[in-house]
């Protein structure tokens, strides 16, 4: 038996799907199902009821998940620990990321870390907000980049930084000439906004409440690049991360303008399981992701 099947078990076993669990370990669901078999064999015990509706451990597979799981992070961090000794940064790193930290916020911080520890292999998945939540429970991945961090009992949070929040508009409405907008003047404007389970719509909705202000919602997606491309063909205006507009500006498509009254930003985060054992890796990149503080 290899500490790879028991990783795969234990995978299983967290995911509740033959799917994931390949996904993870980068192989086929038949190599995953051949693996529990094995295990079955070896053990003879039934680990996993098989069902089409359910996924339940038998009473063996939960002694054996237990036992397992204490198994591969003592082997983690035996691992980690020689690498550290040897001073080597090497391995595999998996990182879930909404878009647009993906697209406007990471690439110079993962270029930085690749150019100082070129051995790690870095996997980066765009996802949305709840699936990046999913998959760093899940172990799908080591490492999730979210906005409006939001708690979870197993979960480590590490705050990053904080994004000023701006009025994009058309470089010909009225509001492109100003130099900060008045939310007043926003009331009855036609808004494109983010669709309404994103974090930052939410954001955006409850600062609008706090002032007062109802706009005309015309457009509604569910990432900032329509968002824009909407704003530039003049359908409306809209608040979004500053951060994720700079090219735009930069090239007069769009006017970025700011809030009226006390500072709005979008605060960011990573997230990784507390039980997570850190590799020299993971470190590196995590001290390269805080430098944006």
């Amino acid at each position: 038996m290899q500490i790879e099947s028991l990783k795969v078990f234990c995978d299983l076993a967290e995911t509740e799907s033959f799917t994931k669990a390949a996904r993870i370990n980068q192989v086929t669901q038949s190599a995953v199902s051949q693996t529990i078999t094995a295990l079955e064999r070896s053990f003879a015990s039934l680990l996993i009821e098989r069902s089409k509706k359910n996924f339940r451990l038998t009473p063996e597979g939960e002694v054996l998940y237990d036992y397992s799981k204490r198994m591969l992070q003592t082997y983690d961090s035996l691992h980690s620990r020689l690498q550290e000794l040897e001073n080597v940064v090497s391995g595999r790193l998996r990182l879930a990321t909404i878009y647009s930290i993906g697209l406007h916020i990471l690439p110079p911080y993962l270029k930085k870390f690749l150019k100082a520890h070129p051995k790690v292999n870095v996997h980066v998945e765009y996802r949305h907000a709840d699936q990046v939540y999913e998959d760093v429970l899940g172990n799908v991945v080591d490492l999730g980049l979210i906005a409006y961090p939001r708690q979870d009992s197993k979960l480590e949070i590490v705050p990053l930084r904080k994004d000023p929040l701006v009025l994009i508009c058309h470089p010909q409405h009225p509001a492109a000439r100003q130099e900060a907008v008045k939310f007043k003047a926003l009331s009855g404007q036609k808004f494109v906004h983010f669709e309404s389970t994103l974090p930052t719509r939410k954001a955006v909705d409850r600062i609008l409440e706090d002032e007062g202000i109802t706009v005309d919602t015309v457009m509604e997606f569910d990432n900032v690049e329509t968002v824009k491309r909407a704003v530039e063909i003049g359908s409306g205006v809209a608040i979004v991360p500053l951060a994720t507009v700079q090219q735009e500006v930069h090239n007069h498509s769009l006017a970025a303008v700011r809030l009226e009254g006390s500072g709005h930003y979008r605060p960011l985060a990573a997230i990784h399981k507390k039980s997570k054992v850190l590799s020299p890796a993971f470190k590196q990149l995590l001290a390269i992701l805080k430098e944006s503080l």
